[in-house]
């Protein structure tokens, strides 16, 4: 696998894991660290929590920020590391986590699906907020694109092959 290029990976997955994800959790960082206001009244249920959030708390403030470096280093980490290789091996490590934390992500969304109806979280999109986009749909997408790597959807491989290989 040396000798192999990032061009023996897939062009979607390439655009998604090396562009389009990255980018996304920028945006994610920029809203939670520079406009937390913002942030917070997109994850509102009601405009009596979204007003709570015009002066977040000094604690929330704090959590925000520490979100909004886990977002960089999301960002980072996915283009960084996958960028830097083309073994296979190390790309569904770096997936595999990667997926695990979408499913924690998903996870944080319960809160507000309990407040609003879990089908008008989790399913109902035609009435989801930029929020709900960002948390649900993209989380879904980006686990739906992890899954089909780690299952060697489009890499020729199948089955055992694809976990069975040394690269």
């Amino acid at each position: 696998m040396a000798s192999e290029t990032l061009s023996s990976i897939p062009l979607a997955y390439r655009l998604f894991f090396l562009y389009i994800e990255p980018i996304s959790a920028l945006v994610g960082a920029f809203y939670a660290g520079a406009r937390p206001s913002e942030y917070l009244t997109y994850l509102s249920s009601s405009p009596t929590t979204a007003s709570l959030a015009q002066a977040p708390p000094t604690p929330t403030l704090i959590s925000l920020y520490q979100l909004a470096n886990l977002y960089l280093l999301f960002a980072l980490n996915e283009h960084l590391v996958l960028s830097s290789t083309a073994s296979r091996r190390t790309w569904r490590r770096l997936l595999f986590g990667l997926l695990i934390a979408d499913l924690g992500h998903l996870a944080t969304m319960v809160p507000l699906a309990q407040e609003k109806g879990f089908a008008a979280v989790f399913l109902n999109f035609w009435a989801w907020n930029a929020m709900e986009w960002g948390s649900v749909a993209f989380v879904y997408m980006g686990a739906t694109m992890r899954s089909s790597f780690l299952l060697g959807v489009g890499l020729g491989e199948t089955g055992k092959a694809a976990h069975g290989k040394k690269d």
